[in-house]
């Protein structure tokens, strides 16, 4: 049975050009990974951060046997916006559209759909295969029966599963993690580098609710689908896809490289998986058809242990 690949997300969150490039050397040089989404997704004003050192980023994950894609942003409203987008249809490489204005521009030519686009069904799935994509990763908050219904109903193509990273809820044309220290979006300052993980957002009363990424907001909680193979391949998906956050992403990867091998059980991996990333609880609401921010443990009589 063909191995279950383990995909890099675009990294969503600003950090300083060196350890932008260092993070990526490092999973070049230390990651089983099979997949790198490079490029920025989140806020097109970060764009110069990493411009002078992605073509040696690029060079270094492909000289380690890594597929490299370039991701489009998941918001264009801005001319500038617009012919980022026309120069990513132009790249020799794969493109990762993470927004439907890209798709006409892409249409007849292989490339990957990311977990920004709204798969929702078996039906647009199907529209996207003709229009040229070869790959999908579905959105995280699908639960595992939809997943199950969409991958069934477009066999010929290859599916992602968002299995490690806090989840992307929303995008806005404002930036509320500028607001929130005073400043405007086009005055910000950049304040999103302040926070490499997110800046955490509490209730009324004081409990985590989100947390703010520039224009985006994702959840407090870090999603962690940590099934055995077996279970994720009865799913009909090909690949993990792990979102960078600001922890050992390398030990991240070696634990799902792991777990897909059947190397660990997932109780193990939950438990150094908590070690690994302490930042955030972990969930897996979504993929059980509960509240996203819910851990659903379930007994495995294979394994004899509660997960």
């Amino acid at each position: 049975m063909t191995p279950l690949k383990l995909t890099l997300g675009p990294l969503l969150y600003l950090w300083p050009t060196e350890r932008w490039r260092d993070f990526y050397f490092e999973i070049a040089d230390e990651s089983p990974v099979d997949v790198v989404v490079l490029g920025e997704t989140v806020c097109s004003k970060r764009l110069h951060f990493m411009e002078n050192e992605l073509a040696a980023v690029i060079e270094r994950l492909e000289a380690a046997g890594k597929q490299v894609r370039l991701s489009t942003l998941a918001l264009v409203t801005l001319d500038r916006e617009s012919k980022y987008q026309e120069g990513l249809a132009d790249a020799t490489h794969l493109v990762e559209t993470n927004d439907l204005s890209a798709l006409h521009m892409l249409k007849g030519r292989p490339h990957s759909v990311g977990p920004f686009v709204n798969v929702y069904n078996g039906a647009t799935a199907r529209i996207l295969a003709r229009n040229g994509a070869t790959s999908i990763c579905l959105p995280p908050e699908l639960p595992a029966a939809s997943v199950v219904e969409i991958t069934r109903s477009c066999p010929d193509i290859a599916f992602e599963l968002f299995a490690f990273g806090r989840v992307p809820l929303a995008i806005s044309a404002r930036c509320a993690h500028a607001r929130s220290k005073g400043r405007t979006k086009d005055n910000c300052q950049f304040v999103c580098q302040e926070d490499p993980d997110g800046l955490p957002v509490n209730t009324l009363s004081g409990q985590p609710f989100l947390a703010l990424n520039g224009v985006q907001t994702v959840s407090h909680c870090c999603q962690a689908l940590l099934e055995d193979p077996v279970e994720t391949r009865s799913l009909g998906v090909t690949s993990l896809r792990l979102s960078p956050q600001a922890c050992d992403m390398t030990a991240v990867s070696l634990l799902f490289r792991a777990l897909a091998d059947g190397a660990i059980k997932p109780v193990e991996a939950k438990a150094r998986l908590q070690d690994v990333y302490p930042a955030a609880p972990l969930s897996n609401g979504f993929h059980h058809g509960v509240a996203g921010a819910e851990w659903v443990a379930r007994l495995r009589n294979s394994e004899g242990a509660n997960r």
